[in-house]
Formats: C-alpha cells, structure tokens, sequence
C-alpha cells in the first residue's frame, strides 16, 4: 500500500512557546551523590535533562524531559546513578510493622479498586478502576505506581497527570484502532496528555469528547489508522531539512522525515516542539518512532500550539465550536479544503463519526471545510 502523507509539514511552524509558557509544572534541577537519595520520584512530576530523583534504592538522573516514565523502565529516559542510602537497590520496607510484600499481579485475574499487587520488574501498582487483570504497566487508567513510605503499612499513592480524566478509555481506543502498530501505546498517550493539560479537558463532557474524537480521527487518516510509525518510500521526498536556518540540520540532511501520530516533518518542526516540550528532537528526531510517550507528545504539540495554513489551532477549533471542518483546514488546507481533495476531507469527516459514537457523543455541525 503506498501511503502517501498530507503536505502540512511544507508549512513552517510558528515560534513555539518554552515549556514554561505552556503550564508545565517544571522542577528545580537536584543533583544526589550515589551515598545521598534524591528526592523520591513521582509520577505526577515533569523533569527535565540532568534532573536527579530516587527509586527503589538508587539515583537517576533524567537525559531529556519525562513524565510518568518509571526509572529503570523501557523508555530509557533515565541514567542509573548507582545505589544510594546505603540500601541495596530494593524496595524500601515501611518501619511501621507493615511490608511492601504484595501478592504478583496475575494476567486475567479480576482486581477490585485499592488492590495493591507486585509486577514483574519489582514495582507496586494499585488499581485506581476494578479491572479484568489488565498489564498494570499498559493500562495507566486502572492501575497506579505505589512507593512503600517509610510511616507504616500503606503505600503513598502517586497522582494522576490529567485530573478531568481523559475522555476515551482503553477498550474505545482499542475500538478505534484494532489494527494499530504496537508502537502506538494507549499508555504512551496517556502519559503525554500532561504536557496539554487542556486538551479534551475544556468545556462540557460533549466538547472534551468531540476534541479527543477530533484529534484521533484525523491521527488516524494521517496514519492509516495508527499504522504507520514513519512516513512510507521516504527516498521518494525531499530530505525535509531547510539549511538557511541558523541551527542547520545536526542530525543530518536526511533525518527529518515525517514520524508519528501528527507525521511531524522538517528541521524547524523538530526544533520548535523540541523547544515546546523540552526534548532536544533536533538532534534526536529517532525519539519521534522510539518513544511512543514522545510521539504523541508531538501530535498534541502540533494540534494544540500551531494554526498551519489555517486561521487557529485544531484545540480552538474544537473548544471554541468553528467545527471539525477546520480542524481539516489547520491540518491540510486547500491541499484537502476548498474543493482541494473531497475524497480525504470525507475520510476524515468518516473516522470522526465513527469515533464520536463510540465515545457516545455528537459530532456537531460544520464538519467539511
């Protein structure tokens, strides 16, 4: 299947606003001897490159920005420093006459909410939704990390990222995407919403839902339904590196060809939702197919911070009632509006049908452009 990507990405990004502008709530740098822990790290916290934080025994320090991405995890986000407090890198046990000894957690068995279990890799979860034994790991809205406090028996849970409570659950995204790339994690997403707080969190639960069904609809058009992780024949496009910028192109003439939900193209793409997240994406655009967390991060940075060849963002679009329509227009422009290419202005007016009802919601008007 040749799969061709829309031309959003020839449009130049507006200057991107530093994380600070964006309400992320940014820590102050700590550094820690391997003798001396860190703070404890939480789930909840944004840290940034050379940030230090502990768990289970040892330091860490984080090589780029990171949120809900656990130490010693697969991300690889975060640098083993060694052990510190004099422990031998276990979980601490609670002086309170408790333990941190909970039962495994067993793939399939029914949990209630408040069961706290022990997944492979060591780490306590407890389940914040009663759940069939779904992967504590993968499905972040039924379970939490727990850290065992030093002041008795119960663990101190961590907080979620996205208080309002994301709109689509994992079973509805499954739904969505049945043939999805594994790449494309309901926990990467999750774990990226922080980074826009905003997003499918303003106005009533229809326009949170019309948002978030907005959003994957038109992820899903420029994807092939979440399938493609990078763009496909890329010897067929340009290199996607515009020289005459004053940081060039670091990671090579050839490196910034289109990746992940939102297919974020060109050095100066790379540059400003680097910039806006606080990851240096323009001398590591691999992140973009490598981090599924990153990934969506970039698809949210695109719909939430830049108008394209539209008049504003998809956010503003959704939240203020223009209509999925241009939500188009902020994407694709006259490439897709305007008489440009009916056929794809209906694929995606398709898949955000679809999605509203299983979400449960209404489309609402001006849904063509």
């Amino acid at each position: 299947m040749k799969h061709r990507l829309p031309a959003k990405r020839r449009f130049i990004a507006a200057a991107a606003a530093g994380a600070a502008a964006i309400g992320l709530a940014v820590l102050i740098p700590t550094s820690a001897s391997a003798g001396t822990c860190a703070s404890a790290w939480n789930s909840s916290s944004v840290y940034t490159g050379g940030m230090s934080a502990s768990y289970s025994g040892h330091n860490w320090t984080a090589k780029w920005w990171t949120q809900n991405e656990t130490p010693g995890g697969a991300s690889g986000v975060w640098a083993d420093n060694g052990v510190c407090g004099g422990g031998g890198g276990s979980t601490p046990t609670p002086t309170g006459g408790g333990s941190c000894d909970y039962p495994a957690w067993v793939a399939g068995r029914t949990y209630t909410t408040g069961t706290v279990v022990k997944y492979s890799n060591g780490n306590l979860y407890r389940a914040t939704h009663d759940n069939p034994g779904y992967d504590p790991t993968i499905s972040t809205w039924y379970w939490e990390p727990y850290n065992c406090s030093g002041g008795g028996s119960t663990p101190t849970p961590t907080q979620t990222s996205n208080p309002g409570g994301f709109p689509v659950s994992e079973a509805q995204f499954n739904q969505m995407f049945p043939n999805r790339n594994s790449f494309y994690t309901y926990a990467g997403l999750k774990a990226a919403l922080s980074a826009y707080p905003a997003f499918a969190n303003t106005g009533s639960d229809t326009v949170k839902k019309q948002e978030a069904a907005a959003f994957l609809a038109n992820v899903s058009h420029e994807t092939g339904g979440l399938v493609y992780v990078v763009e496909q024949n890329t010897a067929n496009y340009p290199h996607y590196c515009d020289s005459s910028q004053p940081y060039g192109c670091p990671a090579g003439q050839a490196a910034y060809y289109g990746r992940g939900p939102i297919q974020l193209s060109w050095n100066f793409n790379y540059k400003a939702a680097g910039d806006a997240l606080g990851i240096d994406l323009l001398h590591n655009p691999n992140l973009v197919q490598t981090d599924s967390s990153v990934a969506w991060k970039t698809g949210l940075w695109y719909w939430n911070t830049q108008s394209g060849p539209g008049t504003m963002t998809p956010h503003n679009a959704m939240v203020n009632g223009a209509g999925f329509g241009e939500t188009i227009r902020s994407i694709n422009g006259s490439l897709e509006c305007n008489g440009g290419n009916p056929a794809q202005v209906q694929s995606r007016i398709n898949a955000y049908q679809s999605f509203t009802q299983i979400l449960g919601t209404v489309p609402g008007n001006n849904l063509s452009c």
